[in-house]
């Protein structure tokens, strides 16, 4: 058995191995405690449920996958233009690089967030909403113009969708995907500028 206290991150990070080697149609709770040489009572007295438990490292992952985007739209040191450039370029990266160093949790996720959508959901949010920072910012240094940046962060996300959804990560190792997608970033951000 496991000594020293059980805590939450031990356990999701635990299910995220255990995701990994099963997939998310095979990982159980009692996989999980397995692994952790617990019983799976210990891990429901951190998460009552199954669904609980995936719904958790689902946002940890999305969180995670946020962290270094919020940073980047954040970033006072860099112009507006090149902050939606570097915000974009780093999106596409590290999605294309888990697709491609880790397919098998990349496909468990997958799964996971088409389970939760309210997870899902509120990643989007996070995410257009450092979009409208980085335009919002833009507009007062005059790099952009727009009267509706919250609109406008919605749209230039869904413009740029082929590049970061799920549904097209089979396009992203493509030859000139990475092309297509700085062409994309100029054209968005020659579209922002003030006439």
């Amino acid at each position: 058995m496991r000594s020293g206290p059980l805590d939450a991150e031990t356990i999701l990070t635990a299910t995220e191995d255990v995701l990994r080697r099963h997939g998310p149609a095979k990982a159980t709770v009692l996989d999980v405690a397995r692994a952790l040489g617990v019983s799976h009572a210990s891990v429901y007295r951190h998460f009552p449920s199954k669904a609980a438990l995936r719904e958790a490292v689902t946002r940890r992952w999305l969180a995670r996958a946020r962290a270094p985007l919020a940073a980047i739209a954040a970033d006072p040191r860099q112009a507006p233009p090149e902050r939606l450039h570097t915000w974009f370029t780093t999106l596409f990266t590290a999605k294309r690089t888990l697709l491609s160093e880790d397919p098998e949790l990349f496909a468990t996720y997958r799964v996971l967030t088409a389970e939760h959508s309210s997870a899902a959901v509120d990643h989007v949010t996070d995410l257009t909403e450092q979009l409208r920072v980085i335009i919002a910012d833009g507009v007062t240094s005059g790099d952009f113009t727009s009267p509706d940046p919250t609109a406008t962060a919605r749209t230039v996300f869904d413009a740029t969708m082929a590049y970061h959804h799920p549904a097209h990560a089979h396009e992203w190792q493509a030859r000139g995907s990475e092309a297509a997608l700085q062409s994309i970033c100029a054209l968005l951000i020659e579209g922002l500028r003030p006439r």
